[in-house]
């Protein structure tokens, strides 16, 4: 069975990033993301959104601390 994803428009994908339009039009013009095409317009499936956001997801550091950086009693 296919799903069928939901197609976004580049206004929805800007809102959804929280980002201008021009990051998802840089975006679609340098086919970092996937895109669809319909007619003369451009839609981004909802999932490849959210494959876009994984992909660039930078998780933490746990820093642990050094015996160096203690301050003296």
């Amino acid at each position: 069975m296919v799903t069928v994803d939901r197609l976004l428009t580049v206004d929805q994908v800007a809102d959804r990033l929280g980002t201008g339009l021009r990051f998802p039009r840089r975006l679609i013009e340098e086919r970092r993301i996937t895109f669809v095409k319909v007619g003369r317009h451009v839609r981004i499936p909802e999932s490849a959104v959210d494959e876009y956001v994984s992909a660039h997801t930078v998780e933490p550091i746990a820093l642990r601390r050094s015996s160096a950086y203690r301050r003296a009693a």
